[in-house]
């Protein structure tokens, strides 16, 4: 097999359409067929199922072309290493952020990319951590930008701020009156939470550390949503409360920020770093991502004095 049969097996999965496929990589659509039929014919394996509509690969084609993921990435670092030899920070950095951090670090990231990193081709995606790591790990991303530590063998992680959680309350709740949230006195049934896709969610349910009594506000209704901002929405209508990260407080409006609460006896943070595969070769661009994000949040949340109350996944 050729690495060009490989490029056109990865192209096929990511668009699963053959056309498009053909299309990305420069090629009629029959070219394509052929030389995919060629590399099934050499392995003696379907690799899709053309039956299907979008195309899907086998099992035993998803194997082989996670492989093929593995090798061209791995091929891409031969060039990739004479870059950072020549200590050259420029080229494409595939970027991926957890929803949670991507609402408000993306609009800064791209003001400072505009400003510092001109040669550099940034390209971000929203997604989950559970995504975003298989991705990094196939070489479909160069990096994420995820909550942690989330102690995976095969990624190295740089650390990059931490921030406070913060309660946001119902003026409906018994809370309100109170100047700090107890987290040893608090139900969890009264935090309204996110979908269980969320890392940050497992954070919250750590933190609260509590049995659930009943659902919040109401006894026949439970609600999981996908979205902070939404959470807060419900919490202005509804009994209870949801717990936010800090940078997402600090851009609550002025009457929302009244519906802030700190925790009591409890400075409690989650960790956000930059991770990328424990093979990343290119230091030099690395490093100017890392400026990029460092650059994109308040010095006083940058303490790494703060990561002995990060809250574990």
């Amino acid at each position: 097999m050729t690495l060009q049969q490989l490029e056109y097996l990865t192209a096929v999965d990511t668009f699963r359409h053959f056309a498009k496929a053909a299309d990305v990589c420069c090629v009629t659509q029959p070219t394509l067929s052929m030389m995919i039929q060629k590399a099934e014919d050499e392995l003696e394996v379907k690799i899709f199922d053309r039956s299907k509509h979008p195309v899907e690969p086998t099992p035993i084609g998803q194997q082989i072309i996670a492989q093929a993921r593995i090798t061209l990435r791995h091929f891409r670092q031969i060039k990739e290493v004479v870059d950072e030899e020549q200590g050259m920070a420029k080229g494409v950095f595939r970027l991926g952020i957890i929803p949670t951090i991507a609402g408000y670090l993306v609009p800064a990231m791209l003001q400072k990319h505009q400003e510092r990193c001109g040669d550099i081709e940034l390209v971000l995606k929203e997604s989950t951590t559970t995504a975003l790591v298989s991705q990094i790990m196939n070489g479909t991303m160069d990096g994420g930008i995820l909550a942690g530590p989330l102690h995976h063998s095969g990624l190295m992680e740089y650390p990059v701020y931490y921030e406070k959680f913060y309660a946001y309350v119902s003026p409906q709740n018994k809370a309100y009156r109170q100047k700090e949230i107890d987290l040893d006195k608090l139900d969890i049934s009264d935090v309204w939470l996110l979908e269980n896709e969320h890392c940050l969610r497992g954070q919250i349910e750590r933190l609260c550390s509590r049995k659930r009594k009943q659902p919040a506000g109401n006894s026949s209704i439970r609600y999981e949503s996908g979205s902070i901002d939404t959470l807060i929405h419900v919490v202005d209508y509804n009994p209870g409360m949801t717990i936010i990260p800090e940078m997402h407080a600090m851009g609550l409006s002025e009457d929302r920020q009244e519906n802030l609460r700190p925790f009591k006896n409890r400075t409690a943070v989650r960790e956000v770093s930059l991770m990328v595969s424990n093979d990343y070769v290119r230091k030099t661009m690395l490093n100017a991502i890392l400026d990029i994000v460092k650059s994109s949040v308040p010095k006083s949340m940058q303490d790494p004095k703060l990561k002995e109350f990060a809250v574990d996944l």
